[in-house]
C-alpha cells in the first residue's frame, strides 16, 4: 500500500470516501448536509497535509495532519481518518495511523492528539489503542449518534 500526499487529481476520490462518512453522521462532527466544496475545503485546507492510501491505482483511505492548536501547543497535531466502505477491515486505517505516527516524528511533533473519537466508534477506539493512544479524557454524552442517541466521546493523546 502506498500512503502519499493527496493531489488536486484525487479530490474525486477523496470525496468519494469522506461523502459517506460525512452523510452517516456516526463519526465526525461534521453537518451531515455539508457540500462537497466545504466538505473538501475542510478536508484538504491550507492547515492541514492531507495523504491518501493507494493500492493498485485505487484511493482507499485519506487523512490529514495538523498542528493541534496554535502557537505553544503546535508541538501536539491532530489528524483525521477515513477509510473507503469497501476497504473496512483490510488494515488501511492501521497502515495510515502507523504512515501517520512516522510523518508526525520527521515533523518534530513530540505528541498526536485525537480531539473527539467517538465512544461509539468501538472499531477505531480498539485500534487507536493497539496503536498506543491512551484515553486521557472522557466527553459525557458529548455526541448525537443518529441510531445510538448520546454518546460519550474520548480524547485520545500518544507522546511521540
Amino acid at each position: 500500500m502506498l500512503i502519499r500526499p493527496a493531489s488536486a487529481e484525487d479530490r474525486a476520490e477523496i470525496w468519494s470516501i469522506v461523502e459517506p462518512v460525512i452523510r452517516a453522521g456516526e463519526t465526525y462532527t461534521l453537518d451531515r448536509e455539508m457540500s462537497e466544496d466545504d466538505a473538501l475545503a475542510y478536508w484538504l485546507g491550507a492547515d492541514k497535509e492531507t495523504f491518501v492510501a493507494e493500492e493498485n491505482g485505487a484511493i482507499l483511505g485519506t487523512y490529514y495532519m495538523r498542528p493541534n492548536q496554535a502557537g505553544a501547543g503546535r508541538h501536539v497535531c491532530n489528524c483525521g481518518f477515513m477509510t473507503r466502505g469497501s476497504a473496512a477491515g483490510r488494515g488501511v486505517a492501521r497502515r495510515m495511523c502507523e504512515h501517520s505516527l512516522e510523518h508526525a516524528r520527521s515533523r518534530g511533533y513530540r505528541a498526536m492528539q485525537f480531539n473527539f473519537v467517538v465512544s461509539a466508534n468501538e472499531r477505531a477506539v480498539r485500534l487507536w489503542r493497539s496503536l498506543g493512544f491512551q484515553i486521557v479524557g472522557r466527553l459525557p454524552l458529548a455526541f448525537h449518534h443518529p441510531t445510538h442517541g448520546y454518546v460519550d466521546a474520548f480524547v485520545m493523546y500518544q507522546q511521540l
